[in-house]
């Protein structure tokens, strides 16, 4: 009775996708000076082709995580303030949590990381723009309601 098992050094089947990437993500990859990666004619497992490739990643990545970080990183800086200090130090030392704008702004200086960074500051511009109009608009009806 024949064995169901693959021989040893049998290759398993590929199927070609868009963009040359095989089913089992490993593909050759060209040498590319500077990006540290397999050298031609190599293969190796690859999960990074959609990084390089696809065009909205970046800008993706970057808006989605300055939403984040405006609204993680102030709440997790108070949360733990709050743990360890007294609520009148935690008031006082809140301001501190301004020093986080200097991630987005080191992100635009690198040119490597420049058009993340952009997005990043999008993504938090937009949100506390949004957040701030919502909450005039809040302010605004439930002033108006009251006379």
């Amino acid at each position: 009775m024949p064995s169901s098992e693959p021989a040893p050094d049998a290759q398993p089947a590929r199927r070609q996708y868009a963009q040359g990437v095989e089913s089992d993500q490993t593909r050759v990859m060209p040498a590319v000076p500077g990006d540290g990666g397999p050298r031609v004619g190599t293969r190796r497992r690859q999960a990074r082709w959609w990084h390089r490739d696809h065009p909205v990643f970046t800008p993706l990545a970057g808006f989605f995580g300055g939403m984040l970080f405006v609204i993680v990183v102030p709440s997790l800086y108070a949360a733990i303030l709050s743990a360890l200090v007294s609520q009148d130090a935690v008031t006082s030392l809140f301001a501190f949590v301004l020093l986080a704008l200097v991630v987005p702004i080191g992100l635009i200086a690198a040119p490597s990381t420049r058009r993340l960074g952009r997005y990043l500051a999008l993504g938090m511009v937009s949100t506390l723009l949004v957040v701030g109009v919502v909450a005039a608009g809040v302010l605004w009806f439930l002033v108006n309601r009251q006379t």
